[in-house]
């Protein structure tokens, strides 16, 4: 697809250079971006919030941004968001097995013990039919500065709106990893 392509040539002008830079990133427009700009504010919207939350700068590493945003893919069987992700989390230096692993973290000797907080928050907080609990929380919180805390909580949310959306429109992956799902 090039930024001549027919298709894209029904989307705003700044829809298009998120869809050329998705491409220079990625070697492809996502499929998601796709659907998500339909709607060419909220897709606005959507790409400025996630540049926010998964920026260089981010005071939570690139790593541990990855294993949360995988393990939300997986929660919610986002076949399209396991796809990309786990390619971007082996980009970012995971080894595979730990990528294979990540299903069963809290069992794995491969996740230390910040990895394996960070993922039992994630998935409690992924898991909208249960409060959090308070012993949780002040682990989180002896662990985490709340700034820390915010960003770490955004970004769980954040994919898990992704994975529901992308859910709801049967969004298939684009062959971005070999790695057994």
């Amino acid at each position: 697809m090039t930024n001549k392509d027919p298709i894209l040539t029904q989307y705003p002008w700044y829809v298009r250079l998120i869809f050329y830079f998705q491409k220079k990133k990625y070697g492809y427009v996502l499929n998601s971006s796709l659907i998500w700009a339909k709607s060419p504010k909220i897709f606005l919207a959507l790409s400025r919030l996630y540049s926010s939350i998964d920026r260089k700068y981010s005071p939570i590493s690139p790593i541990l941004r990855s294993l949360i945003i995988v393990r939300v893919s997986q929660i919610n069987g986002c076949a399209f968001c396991i796809d990309l992700n786990i390619s971007v989390l082996v980009k970012r230096g995971v080894d595979l097995n730990k990528v294979q692993s990540l299903p069963n973290w809290p069992t794995s000797t491969l996740f230390d013990e910040q990895e394996k907080l960070v993922l039992e928050y994630t998935e409690a907080v992924t898991d909208s039919t249960q409060k959090l609990s308070a012993p949780l929380k002040q682990r989180m919180n002896e662990h985490f500065t709340q700034k820390e805390l915010v960003e770490i909580t955004a970004l769980v949310a954040f994919q898990n709106m992704s994975t529901k959306f992308n859910n709801a429109f049967d969004i298939e992956p684009q062959g971005f990893c070999s790695i057994p799902k």
